[in-house]
This record gives C-alpha cells, sequence and structure tokens, in this order.
C-alpha cells in the first residue's frame, strides 16, 4: 500500500469536486430525457390540420363503414387474469394443437396464472 503526499483536505475537496461533477452529469441527463419525452408525446399527440375546401363551406365526411362480421366461430373475449396477450394466445393455440381441433371452434371463458408453492 502507497502513501499519497496529498494533504486530507486536499482529498476531501477533490473527492467532493468528484461526486459534484457527477450528479450534475446525471442531473443534465435527466433534463435532457425528459424534455426529448415531452417533445415525442407532443408530437404524436398534436391534432392534425383540418383540410378548408377552397369555396369556405366544410364538405360532410362521408358515412363511416359497417363494421365487418365476425369470422364464423369466434365466441368474444377472452377474461385474463395475470397473463399476458401473448401467453394467453400461446396457450390457446397449445390446446387447439392438442385437441387438433381448429381454434375457432373452441371457447376460451377466461385464462388465469396459477403459482404452486
Amino acid at each position: 500500500m502507497t502513501r499519497s503526499d496529498m494533504p486530507i483536505g486536499d482529498a476531501v475537496v477533490t473527492a467532493v469536486m468528484g461526486w459534484a461533477v457527477v450528479f450534475l452529469g446525471i442531473a443534465l441527463l435527466v433534463v435532457v430525457v425528459v424534455l426529448v419525452g415531452k417533445l415525442m408525446t407532443a408530437k404524436k399527440h398534436a391534432p392534425a390540420p383540418i383540410p378548408v375546401p377552397a369555396s369556405g363551406v366544410a364538405e360532410t365526411a362521408p358515412a363511416p363503414k359497417p363494421a365487418a362480421p365476425a369470422a364464423p366461430g369466434v365466441a368474444g373475449d377472452v377474461k385474463l387474469y395475470d397473463t399476458s396477450d401473448r401467453d394467453a394466445a400461446m396457450i390457446m393455440a397449445i390446446v387447439a394443437d392438442e385437441l387438433k381441433l381448429p381454434l375457432n371452434e373452441l371457447r376460451f371463458i377466461s385464462i388465469k396464472e396459477v403459482h404452486k408453492k
């Protein structure tokens, strides 16, 4: 182990200055990340300008098309308890494969993750 020729007072000042520089850099990084995040969300949520026709009278929008009918055999929504959509899709695919039935002929009411102790 070697001894430094630096007095204890200078060592404390050097250490405090080092910590101050590190924390200042982290604080500036946080500010930059927050500003960029706000900039990105502001761009995403900005309303699109509405084009005005040259005549000055607003044109009426066409009526929306009716929703397409559900595929044959669709049984509705599945309630998921502590299960992600991805995991639920894999479970449904595995069950359909094991039963050798098409997925649209099965009805899943709910899927719940069970933890064994």
